[in-house]
């Protein structure tokens, strides 16, 4: 089948089953938009770039599939930057296509010309740069694989647009050889015998699992690991999803604003199972106080990771798809129940807690609130701040992949997006999001992108007037001066919102939290909560950076 080299882009989207796009158009672009033009493509014109990079990323935690945007070259291409790095430190499979000036331009420092190539490849589990058009779906085709196979992440395609316009034979293509990328599905089933061994002769045994988990779709299994061993389980950030909260057991997120009970589990335990989990600096503070007296068996895709930070005992390298499974049927644990009452003991001695005052909402009031109207299957969403991790220590999730959130990098501004290509993918699930006021104004201009297509995605502005958790760390560590970090005060949330055809209200008071959430459960399109809450309400617990984490401020 002889294709023009834009379409013929587009028919390998097809046949990786692709139908959503998110992207912005621009004038190296034009060809392979006009042949999306009549594809049945689904395309989502974000209102940046960024906000393309997010929602595709949003999109892609969602649902499990792999994201996709498109940028134009230039600018359009750098935009797209953040996002990468973001889906790159989570491991979100993403296939990024950028549009580039001719390959007779190359190097010439042309209009609107950038070294994507350069620029990504820090940043991305793997990019191309494509200069013979015979290549081109085949290269194509293998950026779906390697985002999606082994340790998923960000792939990207810089394709020139003269290439869009050559004619290629896309039924018989030259398959590229492909050294060097042999993903591990499947370890060795004795490292897994190993750790059964530890686990049954383990007097305080601990899970701690990761995004690894959701990645893996091994959120059931893990249940019924859990309901076969009655095993305690803390969780990272990326792991809240994974496991149900209800759970007897479950004692929370570890690490800095981690739960007592978690920090104080995982400093005592004897052997803990690591399950698709880094081990950042977040959750270990201090490592060489971390977990001292504890034999750690990692389990983990990428072998890169074993052993990076933390020194383990046991690794159990592969997919977890294929090792937890083996884990479940092969799991024995003895008498643990001394062990069990102290760690019941710490959450009822050391519950999460805050004071409650007469007239001034809490950001941790608004959090509870929302979670107690979910429904079973909503996703939750959140940007980058002392809200995300209020809402990781008060939204109970109830659903696999039901907690979106930028882990690793940490980026300001991913929330709406990130919302808006969650509720794409999953148009029949309820989408909350959580977003402060430093986060919101970002990228504000994907309201208009979730007016435009009328999704009913709720949105709670945590409004604390100011940078929240820069205002915490500098009140915290340095002597209170609030540098830069106060000046939002005076933004009409409601008012922006309403400008960009998205139902809005403000509330300052508690009275009106009720009548907001009522409203927001019920809405049919997008509605905007501004909610003011106490400025100056602090996350805890907290452990200071580089602190243990038993040395915990609560």
């Amino acid at each position: 089948m002889l294709l023009k080299g834009g379409d013929a882009v587009v028919e390998v989207l097809k046949r990786e089953g692709v139908d959503t796009i998110f992207g912005y158009p621009g004038g190296v672009a034009l060809p392979l938009y006009d042949a999306l033009y009549e594809s049945g493509i689904r395309h989502i014109l974000t209102r940046h770039e960024q906000g393309a990079a997010h929602a595709a990323d949003g999109y892609a935690r969602a649902s499990g599939k792999v994201g996709v945007c498109l940028s134009t070259s230039g600018p359009g291409a750098t935009n797209l930057i953040t996002g990468i790095a973001t889906a790159n430190m989570d491991s979100v499979p993403m296939v990024v296509i950028t549009c580039q000036v001719t390959t007779q331009l190359l190097g010439k420092d042309s209009f609107q010309e950038a070294d994507v190539y350069g620029i990504t490849t820090p940043i991305s589990k793997h990019n191309f740069m494509v200069k013979d058009p015979k290549f081109l779906p085949d290269i194509l085709s293998k950026a779906f694989y390697i985002a999606r196979s082994g340790r998923p992440g960000p792939v990207v395609v810089d394709i020139p647009k003269d290439l869009f316009f050559a004619n290629i034979e896309i039924d018989d293509i030259p398959h590229l050889p492909f050294k060097g990328y042999n993903p591990i599905k499947e370890g060795k089933s004795a490292d897994i015998d190993i750790v059964i061994k530890a686990l049954a002769e383990a007097k305080r045994p601990l899970l701690f699992i990761g995004g690894g988990v959701v990645i893996s779709d091994m959120s059931q299994t893990l249940a019924g690991l859990l309901k076969k061993t009655n095993l305690p389980v803390i969780a990272s950030l990326l792991g809240l999803s994974a496991v149900d909260h209800q759970y007897d057991n479950y004692l929370g997120m570890v690490g800095m604003h981690g739960t007592y009970a978690a920090n104080m589990a995982i400093s005592n335990c004897d052997l803990l199972l690591a399950m698709g989990v880094r081990f950042d600096d977040r959750v270990t503070g201090d490592i060489d106080k971390f977990a001292p007296n504890t034999k750690i068996a990692h389990f983990d895709i990428d072998p890169s990771e074993i052993g990076k930070i933390i020194g383990v005992d046991y690794s159990v390298l592969g997919d977890l798809s294929w090792s937890l499974p083996q884990v479940t049927d092969k799991a024995i644990v003895m008498d643990i129940s001394e062990w069990l009452q102290q760690l019941t003991n710490w959450k009822t001695e050391h519950p999460l807690k805050y004071n409650k005052k007469d007239a001034t909402l809490l950001p941790q009031e608004v959090i509870e609130g929302v979670s107690d109207i979910l429904a079973d299957d909503a996703i939750v969403v959140t940007d980058v701040g002392q809200h995300q991790m209020w809402a990781a220590q008060y939204c109970r999730t109830r659903t696999p992949r039901g907690f979106l959130s930028s882990g690793g990098l940490g980026t300001m501004g991913y929330g709406l997006p990130a919302a808006i290509g969650a509720q794409i993918a999953c148009p029949d699930q309820e989408v909350w999001l959580f977003v402060g006021d430093g986060g919101i104004m970002m990228n504000c201009q994907e309201l208009a992108t979730a007016s435009e297509h009328n999704l009913p995605i709720k949105i709670f502005v945590i409004n604390n007037h100011g940078l929240g958790m820069v205002r915490q760390w500098q009140r915290m560590f340095f002597q209170g001066h609030y540098s830069a970090s106060k000046h939002y005060a005076g933004t009409d949330f409601a008012a922006i919102a309403w400008a960009m055809g998205v139902q809005s209200l403000t509330v300052k008071k508690k009275c009106g939290l009720k009548h907001a959430l009522e409203d927001a459960k019920n809405s049919q399109g997008p509605i905007l909560i501004d909610v003011w809450v106490e400025d100056d309400e602090n996350v805890l617990p907290m452990v200071a950076p580089g602190a243990p984490l038993t040395d915990m401020m609560e």
